[in-house]
């Protein structure tokens, strides 16, 4: 059984339909749907949405993920960028979100499509800031490259769990320190962007763990993190450990400040792309 605090009262406004069809009738997902976020209702009534390219099959075989699994991915829809762009046009959104799914299956594992959706949107909406959540490229910084050089304004990159979970939880081609090194990456090829990772608990971690891993983002010049418990899509998941209360998540998050971070997310429906943080962000990338 769930604990008390992790109940949610739905809200189906008249702008969650309209967000709901209007991605229904362009063709595009979002992350919301696609990773069953239990945030959905409240991000769509506000109209903000996280929208995920290159289709709708991931590559990659995580345990913890709900989003289906192909060993080759869809086929790319050139129109995509613009279709973004009209959306998020349409909408008069100032913050935006854009993550996908893995593409080992392509030369450039999707980073040029991320840069032509970023560029895009710039093009068509300048004044919306843009914040793309990326896969890691295997560690390719020429893929890295191309991304960082379509100026998003914040880049993250998600190390998912603690380091000693991570080989049980990820996919084999995922690795913890890589993820490290890429996010370090990022700082070092685009001087301009704020840098972001998140963490699901919940999943066997101890606190030492988080704590250090939390040490490992700043060491790796992480600017943003977000903290979040995990919730199991399926009884084919990995299976949850612990629900965490939402005390030991404030906890976390004073430590995390403590350790420098700029903003820190942290409670038990926090995801990456929650827009707990997106007031704050905006605020500063606005003002730097």
């Amino acid at each position: 059984m769930l604990p008390d605090w992790l109940s949610i009262k739905p809200a189906n406004t008249e702008k969650y339909n309209e967000v709901k069809q209007t991605v229904a009738s362009l063709g595009l997902h979002t992350v919301c749907v696609e990773a069953h976020c239990p945030n959905i209702t409240e991000c769509w009534s506000a109209g903000t949405a996280t929208f995920m390219i290159l289709g709708g099959l991931c590559t990659r075989g995580c345990r913890f993920c709900s989003v289906r699994k192909s060993a080759i991915g869809e086929g790319i829809d050139a129109l995509e960028p613009n279709k973004l762009a009209q959306v998020i046009k349409r909408w008069g959104l100032d913050y935006v979100v854009l993550t996908s799914v893995c593409r080992d299956d392509l030369p450039d594992q999707g980073a040029g499509h991320f840069a032509a959706c970023v560029r895009a949107i710039k093009e068509a909406c300048p004044k919306t800031l843009v914040e793309v959540l990326i896969p890691d490229f295997r560690g390719d910084e020429s893929c890295l490259k191309q991304v960082v050089d379509a100026r998003p304004d914040v880049l993250g990159h998600n190390i998912e769990t603690v380091e000693r979970l991570s080989p049980q939880i990820r996919d084999r081609r995922a690795d913890y320190w890589q993820s490290l090194r890429v996010l370090e990456a990022a700082k070092r090829l685009g001087m301009h962007i704020y840098t972001k990772s998140a963490m699901m608990l919940g999943v066997g971690e101890t606190e030492e763990e988080i704590i250090k891993a939390l040490q490992d983002l700043r060491a790796h010049g992480v600017d943003f993190v977000a903290m979040g418990q995990y919730l199991r899509p399926s009884q084919h998941h990995y299976e949850v450990k612990e629900y965490v209360a939402p005390e030991k998540f404030e906890r976390l998050r004073k430590r995390a400040l403590e350790l420098g971070f700029l903003y820190v997310a942290a409670g038990p429906f926090v995801r990456s792309s929650y827009k707990a943080g997106e007031y704050f962000l905006k605020t500063l990338m606005q003002n730097k």
